[in-house]
């Protein structure tokens, strides 16, 4: 099966399918302007090709396109570094890569892919998406066209999303676009993309054309909070936060100011959304509420088991199938939680090390890496800062080769944005002479650093 083709099938061709600022496009439209691109996607050899493309109708239309044509979609995020972009395309062994104009460029491989292709071909891949955009932890997920659709049917059972529907969208495409957008599509609703993420222009947007669901990160609830027009969102019915930990107060700000709570969901790139609070989001807005329909959570010592449907078919790198992957059909989240006594499940925490920066995610181990490459640095600990916009940030701890003449800070950041996307920098570096590490010799991770008081 084909989940483009589906979408178009049972589509009404006449329906608002994306708005801008500048321009609307009916399904009708959309399906046209897809249609475009397939031969010349359909007549490259590789299974697998790149998406280079803003944000915008552009980036729905090739992403599509190359799905509809029976190709792998492998997003390659604006922010990539050369060194990031070079890793993608490494390791998803690209055959190929669209770019913003329509144009599509050979991505040759000096070596053979690092996987069997008969079993990737085997699995009808649809998308492959890192988390973090390079090596990392990031295994590269594969999902195909079978368990995407069936991960956003399972989805939609909670938000009850239709074609009456109007969907600000606020989130990174290349991030976000394989379950969201999707969704959006094959239930028949309309996509909303303002002009930009400052809070005027999405309340603007929203206002002007009746907009009913929000689905962003809570940076997003927080900039929508402290708009001070005092302007009504009187069609809003839906706002979900996903992608970092929502705070208590910028729930009740948001709650404050829109008359609407926000829903907490529980979102994992392996398993799609599993849980959304759709019960208790006014008492309990922290929580991330109770298990979809489809879906069966429970937690082990503390850690948080999922199963359902739509689950990752692969890792790319190492190759693991699904069946490799889950236990006894279940998904090991590497989450900690636990469920309160009215059937409410709240996170406490990350098994592992990623920090969330305004819902993109980024591998401390990666940036350490990078940061032990500079001349000057002899060790290096990164760790995640809560903040109150953009949920967290990440900062430094460094051990100078030469204690008296530790590197300048400048130097450190110049050598990171030379390898690093911006979000991955260190908002701040501390020198210090030892690094906390575990019984086996591994950095601890733990706690947050705290900042040395001058």
């Amino acid at each position: 099966m084909n989940i483009v083709k589906e979408i178009f099938a049972e589509c009404r061709a006449d329906h608002p399918a994306v708005i801008t600022p500048q321009e609307a496009i009916s399904y009708g439209e959309l399906a046209a302007r897809v249609e475009e691109h397939v031969p010349r996607l359909a007549a490259v050899s590789a299974p697998r090709i790149g998406l280079d493309c803003p944000d915008g109708i552009t980036h729905i239309v090739l992403a599509l396109a190359i799905l509809k044509a029976g190709k792998c979609l492998v997003p390659l995020a604006q922010e990539l570094s050369l060194p990031e972009r070079a890793a993608v395309v490494d390791q998803t062994h690209l055959g190929a890569i669209l770019s913003g104009d329509g144009r599509i460029s050979p991505a040759e491989q000096a070596q053979a892919p690092r996987f069997e292709e008969a079993a990737f071909d085997a699995l009808n891949a649809a998308f492959i998406r890192f988390s973090s955009g390079t090596t990392g932890r990031s295994k590269g997920v594969v999902i195909s066209h079978e368990s995407l659709r069936d991960r956003v049917t399972a989805a939609n059972r909670g938000l009850q999303i239709g074609s009456a529907d109007r969907v600000v969208w606020v989130l990174p495409m290349a991030h976000h676009f394989a379950v969201s957008i999707m969704l959006y599509l094959r239930q028949g609703a309309t996509t909303l993309l303002p002009e930009s993420h400052m809070a005027k222009d999405l309340l603007s947007m929203a206002r002007t054309h009746g907009a009913t669901v929000l689905y962003g990160a809570p940076f997003h609830h927080a900039l929508l909070a402290a708009e001070s027009s005092g302007d009504p969102w009187p069609t809003l019915r839906l706002a979900v936060s996903t992608a970092s930990a929502l705070t208590e107060s910028t729930a009740a700000a948001f709650q404050a100011r829109y008359g609407v709570a926000l829903t907490q969901g529980l979102g994992i790139i392996e398993v799609g959304m599993s849980c959304l609070n759709l019960v208790a989001a006014r008492e309990k807005p922290t929580a991330v509420g109770r298990p979809l329909p489809d879906f069966e959570i429970e937690t082990r010592q503390g850690e948080i088991w999922i199963q359902g449907p739509g689950m990752l078919d692969a890792y790319l790198n190492p190759w693991r199938t699904r069946d490799d992957i889950l236990t006894d059909g279940w998904f090991h989240s590497g989450d900690l939680g636990h469920y309160d006594e009215e059937g409410d499940l709240h996170l406490d925490g990350r098994s592992g090390s990623v920090i969330n920066v305004a819902g993109m995610k980024c591998f401390p181990e990666e940036v350490e890496a990078v940061l032990r490459e500079h001349p000057g640095v002899k060790g290096a600990r990164v760790l995640g800062r809560k903040h109150p916009r953009v949920g967290a940030i990440p900062v430094a701890e460094i051990i100078a080769v030469d204690p008296s003449k530790p590197p300048p800070i400048s130097a450190l950041v110049a050598h990171c944005r030379a390898a690093l996307s911006a979000y991955k920098i260190p908002m701040d570096f501390q020198f210090v002479e030892s690094i906390s590490l575990t019984a086996s010799g591994k950095i601890r991770r733990g706690e947050e650093v705290e900042r040395k008081k001058n």
